[in-house]
């Protein structure tokens, strides 16, 4: 046999590099994009990443915050292989060491060389995600600075789109890559960087896969009937400071709210509860039930956060799709603007609340407290995005 070894020093209790490679939610912070495990003897590791690689595998020794040894089978590899990693107490930190046997044999050289390659930059991005949160594949992933929508039947035919499978633009953000190169409000993407854009989660994340800040792209789309193609230069992300202590960091996220709040509170001005329940159309929102669909936004929040705490992690083949069956209930339980927003500022509240009971264990998780309190911090998206479209709900009505 031939081991391939790597190993990295971090500044971490020697608990949580150990949990990193023995709980479903940590080794999603650093290594994959799902994974499911079940850290016993014949225990199941399963890790996938978006697109169509994947490990399947089980465990096979554990020495709690001492030694994991796991089989390792992907599925390009031609045969299971044997990976043990060892984590040490040094110099105020943890020395996690990986050493992964494989045949000795010529036909395993490139795939041995490829482990090692791949296992450190893997031992670099732990490193960084236990000392400061930051997933290096989330800093380095470019932004196009869209709000993407749903995309029905119904919607493809009221605009004129010759096709149903595409990501509709709810809208774009200012000085990003989308706004500079001519993208607005309900244009389908249906190709980006060559890759073809379907009605899911992934398949933009795929397109822009390895893709860094600068870097320019094509981008094919229909506005209406027409088709068009523009070049996208990505914008660089901004990563936010998020503060390791949960009352500060609720303190931080409540002068977004407060915005937010407002500039939605705001939309309903002058506005009748008739108005507001209004739908521009059979298939488009009233201006209340998108007030539901973000009280349902802070409700998923909670239970997020509550995954995120207990180590179990909701969210495997995507965020789902707004059920308007939901949306329709929180309006019949608050048929009014008064009753609707007043649930939303209670819903909202009670998230801050939520962050500002945080427990210590917890925050010292960087990597998912930082998860959360990044989404948290960034310019306000969710609240603040659907604001043109509660105007539109209540101007159709006007008419």
């Amino acid at each position: 046999m031939t081991t391939v070894s790597a190993e990295i020093h971090v500044h971490a209790p020697l608990k949580l590099a150990y949990r990193a490679f023995t709980n479903s939610t940590s080794l999603r912070e650093w290594l994959c994009d799902v994974a499911t495990v079940d850290p016993h003897p014949r225990g199941r590791m399963y890790l996938w990443w978006h697109g169509d690689f994947y490990s399947s595998g089980h465990y096979l020794e554990l020495e709690e915050d001492k030694r994991v040894k796991f089989r390792w089978f992907s599925s390009i590899d031609p045969a299971p292989t044997e990976v043990t990693v060892t984590v040490t107490e040094m110099d105020g930190g943890t020395l996690i060491r990986m050493d992964h046997e494989v045949p000795d044999d010529s036909a395993w050289l490139k795939l041995a060389e490829g482990f090692r390659a791949e296992w450190t930059g893997s031992l670099e991005n732990l490193k960084s995600v236990l000392e400061t949160g930051l997933d290096l594949r989330i800093a380095n992933r470019p932004m196009l600075g869209i709000f993407p929508g749903d995309f029905t039947e119904e919607q493809a035919g009221a605009l004129g789109v010759p096709v149903r499978e595409g990501m509709r633009l709810d809208g774009v953000v200012d000085g990003m890559g989308a706004q500079k190169c001519g993208l607005q409000a309900n244009d389908v993407i249906v190709e980006m960087a060559g890759h073809s854009i379907k009605n899911d989660a992934y398949s933009l994340p795929n397109a822009i896969a390895g893709k860094k800040g600068g870097d320019k792209i094509e981008v094919v789309f229909y506005r209406g009937g027409e088709k068009r193609t523009v070049m996208m230069e990505l914008s660089r992300r901004p990563m936010p400071e998020v503060p390791f202590n949960a009352v500060e960091l609720a303190g931080k996220a409540r002068e977004l709210y407060k915005v937010g709040l407002a500039e939605v509170e705001g939309c309903f001005e002058g506005a009748t509860n008739a108005q507001a329940m209004a739908r521009p159309a059979p298939q488009e929102w009233s201006a209340l039930e998108t007030i539901a669909h973000l009280i349902q936004g802070e409700r998923f929040n909670q239970a997020y956060l509550t995954s995120l705490v207990d180590g179990y992690e909701l969210v495997n083949d995507g965020f789902g799709s707004n059920v308007h069956a939901q949306v329709q209930a929180t309006v019949a339980a608050n048929p009014s603007i008064e009753l609707m927003l007043s649930e939303l500022r209670r819903a909202a509240e009670e998230t801050l609340a939520y962050i500002s009971f945080l427990p210590d264990d917890f925050v010292s998780n960087k990597g998912s407290f930082y998860r959360f309190g990044s989404v948290l911090l960034q310019p306000n998206f969710h609240l603040t995005g659907h604001t043109q479209q509660i105007k539109d709900a209540i101007s159709a009505a006007l008419k």
